[in-house]
């Protein structure tokens, strides 16, 4: 350590040999080589020294691109009401629904649907499949997969692919297991578009 102080009085180490910086390359790649850091320029004082990027790195790990988004993820259209939030409309084109809280609503068009235990979804719904662990009541049409979790409650008319349902889970109402076009015709209060 050097023995010339700074201005608060604390001895200094030595500053390091200006030689070329260390590099990390990839396995199977030459090192690309890194200039020397030129200085910063002196700053009044009181005024606190960062750097002027605010400490982040452009692009991703080591400075290099971003990682592209995965696919799934990119195009996924994701909506979640959360638990003491209320809902109520129509969802259309939703990739998938969360329900904590409660919604009333006309879903249409949606490809999965999980209602947790503190949920509660009233209403008409046309979904590909869903997870329900909370309450289900009103028209519910299920192209694929109805899972009802041992807390699950499902009352109403039913038009379902495939049912599990857990030990302890309820369904109660017009229920009928369809396939492809059976679904639109026979629930009362569809609509066919043609």
């Amino acid at each position: 350590m050097s023995d010339a102080p700074d201005d608060l009085g604390i001895p200094m180490k030595p500053a390091r040999s200006s030689g070329p910086a260390a590099t990390v390359a990839p396995l199977g790649r030459a090192p690309t080589p890194v200039p020397p850091r030129t200085p910063d320029p002196p700053r009044p004082s009181g005024e606190a020294s960062r750097p002027a990027d605010g400490g982040m790195r452009p692009g991703g790990p080591l400075g290099g691109p971003l990682p592209a988004p995965r696919h799934s993820e990119a195009e996924l259209r994701k909506l979640i009401v959360g638990r003491e939030i209320s809902l109520s409309g129509e969802i259309t084109s939703c990739d998938k629904l969360i329900v904590e809280g409660s919604v009333e609503a006309n879903l249409q068009n949606c490809k999965d649907v999980d209602i947790a235990e503190s949920g509660l979804f009233k209403g008409s719904a046309t979904i590909d499949e869903i997870e329900v662990r909370g309450r289900f009541e009103g028209n519910l049409i299920v192209r694929q997969r109805l899972l009802i979790r041992a807390s699950g409650r499902v009352s109403g008319t039913i038009r379902y692919g495939q049912i599990e349902i857990e030990c302890g889970g309820q369904i109660s109402g017009d229920i009928q297991a369809q396939s492809g076009d059976d679904f639109v015709q026979d629930l009362p209060g569809a609509r066919v578009a043609f």
